[in-house]
């Protein structure tokens, strides 16, 4: 699965390109595309019949992998087996590049990775370098930015791992994406089983460590960022403050701003902004922010990301075209491609053109209207 040179091969039918659908084939040599035309195809070019072909999808923001290794509360999985089972739902679901999200700084209100961060990045990157992994895998790490050892724990993964995307998360009870303190109440006490008053503690602590840690330990992480060229995501954005900072902090990446104005000013500063595509499908927001089609139709809506339902990257930009008027098929398809490619400081990939990595995909609509895929290659070799 490890990436390679591959023979010539060709497809032919209708081609998804950035800014157009055409009828036409796409050659590929060396998993490279090659060449783009509407004219006859090649001989032996594979017809794709009434499906689709389009550029691998492109995943910024997804923790799937946490739930694979911790399954059940108290139940540590093999992460090796863990990383095998997610790698094949991700390549499954036509993802072709996978930002894989681990948590950073111990939050007691939320289960972390903890010191087994470190096996995981580990066991990623060896992964990698064997070539059993289908999707082409790069880490992400988001930062529970006012916990205690965030940033110690930070600077020694800095040391040892190849991290591309660092986030910078804030989940005071009050603020960004629980400005509601009783939808925080409703959301973590349902997850955590805890009693009113417990709850009641929780959110003094948590306001206190707010207090403590929050400016410094931003700081730090985004000097680290810019030291090691990281890629700095913002995380719920809810007021015009944030997003100053954001700017301030040169983030490149909006990841699930909460309200109207913020997504606006992001989008107005040429920050990316993604939402959540299981929003779009849903038709809303799980905690009672912005809803991911109201940016859509408003034009703030750059990236999808399928946060917590892998499938729901494609299933969401399919969404989007059936339910927001004036987005075209190809541009709802450059909110999980080519923008979070771009996002991300990627120039090889994110589209069908020629000079690009040959990600791609094949896809089938079933009656009903949802996308199926249906074969899924990277670099030109079959992974799906």
């Amino acid at each position: 699965m490890a990436e390679q040179s591959c023979r010539s091969m060709a497809f032919a039918g209708k081609i998804v390109l950035a800014n157009d659908v055409i009828e036409g084939h796409v050659l590929v040599e060396g998993g490279t595309i090659t060449a783009i035309d509407s004219g006859h195809a090649p001989r032996n070019a594979i017809d794709l019949g009434d499906d689709l072909l389009i550029p691998g999808l492109v995943e910024l923001h997804t923790d799937q992998l946490e739930n694979h290794l911790k399954p059940r509360p108290k139940v540590d999985w093999p992460v090796m087996s863990a990383l095998m089972a997610f790698d094949a739902q991700i390549a499954a679901s036509g993802i072709t590049t996978v930002f894989d999200c681990m948590r950073a700084g111990q939050d007691e209100h939320d289960t972390a990775l903890g010191n087994d961060i470190f096996e995981v990045v580990n066991a990623i990157a060896n992964a990698r370098q064997r070539g059993l992994l289908r999707s082409d895998h790069r880490i992400h790490i988001r930062c529970e930015v006012c916990a205690p050892d965030v940033v110690v724990q930070m600077d020694e993964l800095a040391a040892t791992a190849d991290i591309e995307l660092m986030s910078l998360m804030d989940h005071t009870p009050g603020a960004r994406q629980f400005t509601d303190i009783e939808s925080w109440r409703v959301y973590y006490g349902g997850k955590s089983g805890r009693s009113a008053q417990e709850l009641d503690d929780l959110i003094e602590r948590k306001r206190a460590q707010f207090e403590q840690n929050y400016r410094t330990h931003r700081s730090a992480l985004v000097d680290m960022a810019h030291a090691q060229g990281i890629a700095l995501a913002s995380h719920d954005d809810a007021l015009p403050a944030h997003v100053d900072e954001s700017i301030a902090d040169r983030v490149s990446l909006a990841e699930f701003p909460t309200t109207m104005e913020a997504a606006r000013l992001c989008h107005e500063a040429g920050i990316c902004v993604m939402m959540g595509a299981p929003n779009v499908v849903r038709g809303g927001s799980h905690s009672g922010n912005i809803a991911s089609e109201e940016l859509a139709r408003a034009g703030y809506l750059d990236a999808l990301s399928s946060d917590y339902v892998p499938a729901s990257l494609l299933l969401g930009a399919f969404d989007l075209t059936r339910r927001v008027d004036g987005i075209e098929f190809a541009a709802a398809i450059r909110t999980v491609s080519l923008n979070p490619a771009t996002a991300a400081g990627f120039d090889d990939r994110g589209e069908i053109a020629i000079g690009k990595r040959a990600d791609l995909v094949r896809v089938a609509v079933t009656d009903e209207g949802f996308p199926l895929v249906r074969e899924v290659y990277r670099s030109g070799q079959r992974i799906v």
